[in-house]
């Protein structure tokens, strides 16, 4: 997996390349820390770990995680899981996520993820966003 971390004294920031579909809550949430064109494009210190943990909680792919070291709270994955279609798009799922590969080995998720529904996806079941270059329609 290509998940790069950037640390704080009391945030632990990871960001699974594979994962990420570009949905751009981070950046709208919080650009002094999320900068696509900077490089290091994450820069944790820039904003308090409650501010942190909020916004990479509004990933809807999962891509982007965090650990407490200031004794913060650690997200909770929802009682109920919840999905939610995006047009013309993956479906976001959240909640206790388990998923197998297609040789049922269990798949790591975390309580986030956008899953593939075009089938085009080479990163099943997550979506890759092939979804856009498939032209993938709902309607």
């Amino acid at each position: 997996m290509a998940i790069k971390e950037y640390e704080a004294p009391d945030i632990l920031v990871r960001f699974d390349t594979k994962r990420c579909i570009h949905a751009a809550e981070c950046v709208h949430g919080l650009p002094a820390v999320f900068d696509a064109d900077r490089r290091p494009w994450i820069l944790p210190d820039a904003a308090s770990a409650d501010e942190l943990a909020a916004v990479i909680e509004a990933c809807p792919s999962g891509a982007l995680t965090y650990e407490r070291r200031d004794g913060g709270a650690a997200e909770v994955a929802a009682d109920a899981p919840t999905l939610a279609t995006v047009q013309d798009g993956p479906i976001y799922v959240r909640g206790s996520l388990h998923f197998t590969d297609h040789e049922g080995r269990p798949v790591e998720t975390g309580p986030r993820a956008a899953l593939c529904r075009c089938g085009a996806s080479k990163n099943k079941p997550f979506c890759d966003n092939s979804h856009i270059e498939a032209g993938f329609s709902d309607g």
